[in-house]
């Protein structure tokens, strides 16, 4: 009787050692995955934390061979491209993960979905050179719209797979019972099926948009960047990622500092945003009332 008791112990105290230890690799993989991520955001806090002052977020770049101003024109701009590229990407990107959710066994779903996956890896700069091709040409110029449109076009397949998604995780039970109540499938789909994946799609929609915020080469193409203050979405404007990249490269001293000023503040602006997915997705997927 002792020896079966001395038996399971000895197998449970070996299965404890075998998980600890690889937990401890999991903890240690973890550890080497972070490292890089945090050397390159120490470095950057580095260079760039004592660049940012109120000149830097106020005024606009000097002229070259002058030191001192700021991108204030390039952080308005980023906000503006990148808001319209929302009002023109996110309604595209839900309405077709809806239709992927509602209708995913029919040839078009297959084809949208399938388009849908290979435009997610599409390199950007190839974006840019059609957002060239098919708004730039046709409008005889560079402009912010023409940057927005850029970057709509790759935030719609991101939000259009992960709407999709969310919307799949929805329990089939809710909309029975939609439908058994007489409620229209159309009302079901937005009412219910939306609404309870709500903080999903929402998620989706936010990462989309820390996505195409640090884009420097579809803007390269399009909005091209501009050393003035600028609002005109007809005209070219400034963007953080384009500023960043024509100061980094320069041969100036005090754009190069500017640059990683520059740098620091785009993402930081990421970073909010990846703070409000946690904030979206904290509380996990809501129930209808």
């Amino acid at each position: 009787m002792n020896g079966v008791q001395t038996f399971g112990f000895d197998s449970a105290r070996r299965r404890n050692l075998r998980s600890n230890f690889m937990m401890g690799l999991t903890g240690l993989a973890t550890l080497i995955a972070l490292a890089p991520l945090f050397l390159v955001l120490s470095y950057l806090v580095y260079k760039g934390a004592s660049s940012i002052n109120l000149n830097f977020l106020t005024q606009i770049p000097k002229p070259v061979g002058e030191t001192g101003g700021g991108m204030a024109n390039a952080i308005v701009g980023t906000f503006e491209i990148v808001g319209i590229a929302c009002l023109l990407g996110v309604p595209i990107g839900i309405g077709a993960g809806l239709y992927l959710a509602e209708h995913g066994g029919t040839a078009l779903a297959q084809a949208v979905r399938f388009s849908a996956d290979i435009m997610m890896g599409v390199p950007s700069i190839v974006v840019g050179i059609f957002a060239y091709a098919v708004v730039v040409k046709p409008l005889n110029g560079f402009s912010a719209l023409a940057g927005s449109a850029a970057l709509a076009v790759i935030m719609i397949p991101l939000v259009t797979r992960t709407t999709e998604e969310m919307l799949l995780l929805v329990p089939q039970e809710l909309r029975e019972a939609a439908l058994a109540l007489g409620v229209p499938r159309w009302r079901t789909s937005l009412s219910v099926i939306a609404r309870t994946a709500l903080a999903g799609i929402a998620t989706g929609v936010i990462l989309a948009i820390a996505r195409v915020a640090g884009e420097t080469a579809p803007l390269l193409f399009t909005a091209f960047g501009n050393q003035f203050w600028s609002t005109s979405l007809t005209q070219p404007m400034a963007a953080l990622p384009v500023q960043v990249y024509t100061f980094a490269v320069s041969p100036f001293a005090d754009w190069q500092r500017q640059a990683w000023a520059g740098a620091l503040v785009l993402t930081g602006i990421v970073l909010v945003l990846e703070i409000g997915v946690r904030r979206v997705t904290r509380g996990g997927t809501r129930m209808p009332r």
